[in-house]
């Protein structure tokens, strides 16, 4: 076998050509493609560092806390609300919350399994749903799940004898209402916190309880105060080897409110038996003083039980719906008082101007002229003034000086809106309870978009008399109605005067607000609106003359809305007192009334006299 002799030369020939080829330049797109690894995984790194300790650095604490030791909570009592008296309306009791540790369960999976079960059966709770519960959770979020929320003696009794270290019990608080259904819409309940509710605010742990509804909801963060925490470190081997207290509980501040609970108590009581008398099981009460804002009562029926809220999630009557700042009506005939001032501010009539009423008008009907639009007055009233026309509720003086007639010249329907704005009907109240509606005020265009017809006179004869579109919620309703009472002042309607701290000290008050002042537009004219509210009673052709008989003098105004294509009647009653000085403006509303207005009259004058004798009378 021959083999090749390499000589010096060779295998310098050979070197310089391995040299030559290592020196090969790289070319700049190779150093491009290392620079922009190099930034991608930079900036990689740099955006998990942010999302760490910058976006995420509160919940990362929150584990790596979690992970080394156990915190025990010690709830603060929330804060009492009192009425405007210093009657308290709830108190806290003391009550007893099981939580379950899972990690501290038997390591054995038939063992853990035995012992949920265990657990699950003298807690009188579910297992399926339990074991559900755990295997859903986010652990993320809390290492302990709240088992029993207030449990009775007999069974932290039962679950301590089980010996298991995964069960603790923990001292806390529980709402008692001293009147759940009479005062359910104004105080709110109180529910666990969810998710959502930790996103949105990371002072709020887990197993914390918030305000849900009513005031509760509304003034949260005065009410529920800070929660003491006790914390027991771990060591590697998860024994606890030191106890440290970190923060000592603060009660949640006070409220006290302008609510008469005397007031509220017979409101909700009077209005509930003329339901049941009538075979209804919905309406609305609310009492306010005109001159301030002050809400005195607020009564929604059905009310709602907070111990019983899986039942009152189920009924059919939404008693958990407060109608009285939510809910959606046409006002009716209650909507006459500000229309009238606005024909006699815009000048299409004045107080001396007479219309006929033969109980209907005909307008000429484009589509079939055979067939003219026919409007009806509920009954005849012949020859009738502005006030006689607010007395006697007539429709056709209303659908007049809105729309037009004949010669008579109406002030139209972008005018009108822009009354009901003045009287802010398009906007919230601010009352302090949550979930507040604003009204609907439609208008040409509006009808144009939605449905593709045009604005006709019979649309604005419709709204001029609180029906077709036209929708308000009834605190703006009463609102209004005070504004006429008081000369031309809307307030923010207000529940809370104050909120005080342990030592009884205001740190926050809740001074009146004027939302809109259109004195200086219609002052001249709210007079005649507040005398035609006055004939409603004093008249022996109003349609509250039964009022008269009351020792102080009474404004008011009914009102009968026709809903669901005139198949049912919601009815209105408006109204304030004393005349010359108001001191309560009272709206009653009774959803589908078996007699309109006349179911209302009854119980507004039972109000009015119960409000006079035991507050007015000297």
């Amino acid at each position: 076998m021959s083999h090749r002799n390499l000589n010096l030369e060779d295998m310098l020939t050979d070197r310089v050509t391995e040299e030559d080829l290592l020196e090969v330049p790289l070319t700049d797109k190779v150093f491009r493609w290392v620079l922009f690894c190099v930034v991608v995984i930079f900036l990689v790194v740099l955006w998990q560092f942010f999302y760490v300790n910058v976006g995420n650095g509160d919940f990362y604490t929150r584990r790596a806390t979690a992970n080394m030791s156990d915190i025990k909570i010690h709830p603060a009592p929330r804060g009492v609300i009192f009425d405007r008296t210093g009657k308290s309306l709830l108190k806290n009791e003391p009550a007893i919350r099981i939580f379950l540790s899972p990690r501290d369960f038997p390591e054995n999976y038939t063992d853990r399994l035995q012992a949920l079960y265990d657990v699950a059966s003298v807690a009188q709770v579910d297992f399926s749903e339990l074991k559900k519960t755990i295997e859903e959770k986010d652990w993320g979020q809390s290492d302990r799940i709240l088992l029993l929320d207030d449990a009775s003696h007999e069974q932290v009794v039962a679950l301590s004898a089980l010996g298991l270290k995964g069960v603790h019990v923990e001292p806390s608080f529980k709402r008692i209402y001293e009147d759940p259904l009479v005062f359910s819409h104004i105080l709110g309940y109180t529910g666990l916190v969810n998710t959502e509710d930790l996103q949105n605010n990371a002072d709020l742990s887990i197993d914390d309880r918030i305000g849900r509804s009513g005031l509760e909801a509304f003034y949260d963060e005065y009410l529920r105060g800070k929660n003491g925490k006790e914390v027991f470190f771990r060591n590697a081997k998860g024994k606890i080897e030191e106890e440290r207290s970190v923060q000592e509980p603060e009660s949640g501040y006070a409220l006290h409110t302008f609510i008469d609970a005397g007031l509220q108590e017979y409101m909700y009581t009077r209005l509930s038996n003329a339901l049941v008398s009538l075979g209804r099981d919905t309406g609305v009460a609310i009492a306010m003083n005109p001159k301030n804002g002050e809400v005195l009562g607020l009564v929604n029926i059905p009310g709602f039980d907070s111990t019983k809220l899986k039942e009152a999630l189920t009924d059919p009557r939404r008693p958990m719906f407060n109608r009285a700042v939510s809910g959606l009506y046409n006002p009716g005939s209650t909507i006459k008082p500000l229309v009238a001032v606005a024909a006699l501010t815009e000048g299409v009539i004045d107080t001396k101007k007479q219309l006929y009423s033969a109980g209907y008008i005909e307008i000429p009907n484009p589509y079939n002229p055979s067939e003219p639009g026919r409007f009806l007055d509920w009954q005849p009233n012949g020859w009738i003034d502005v006030h006689s026309a607010l007395a006697k509720s007539s429709n056709i003086f209303f659908y007049e000086v809105t729309g037009g007639f004949e010669s008579q010249k109406g002030i139209g329907i972008l005018k009108l809106k822009e009354w009901w704005e003045r009287f802010n009907l398009d906007k919230k109240t601010n009352i302090d309870l949550v979930g507040e509606q604003q009204g609907f005020l439609p208008d040409p265009t509006w009808k144009e978009k939605e449905r593709g017809e045009p604005w006709r006179v019979g649309d604005t004869y419709n709204v001029a008399i609180g029906q077709g579109d036209f929708m308000i919620t009834p605190i703006e309703l009463l609102n209004y109605i005070s504004a006429i009472a008081n000369g031309g002042i809307l307030y923010e309607p207000r529940i809370v005067k104050e909120i005080v701290n342990e030592k009884g000290s205001p740190i926050k008050e809740m001074p009146e607000k004027i939302s809109a002042d259109i004195r200086e537009i219609a002052s001249k004219f709210i007079p005649d609106a507040q005398r035609g509210m006055h004939d409603v009673v004093v008249q022996p052709y109003g349609t509250a003359r039964s009022l008269a008989s009351l020792p102080f003098g009474v404004a008011a105004k009914t009102g009968t809305a026709q809903i669901q294509n005139n198949a049912k009647v919601n009815a209105f009653f408006v109204g304030y007192a004393p005349f010359n000085d108001p001191q309560i403006a009272l709206l009653i509303l009774v959803e589908n009334a078996k007699e309109g207005s006349a179911n209302t009259i009854p119980v507004a004058k039972d109000i009015f006299l119960w409000y006079y004798e035991n507050r007015l009378k000297k």
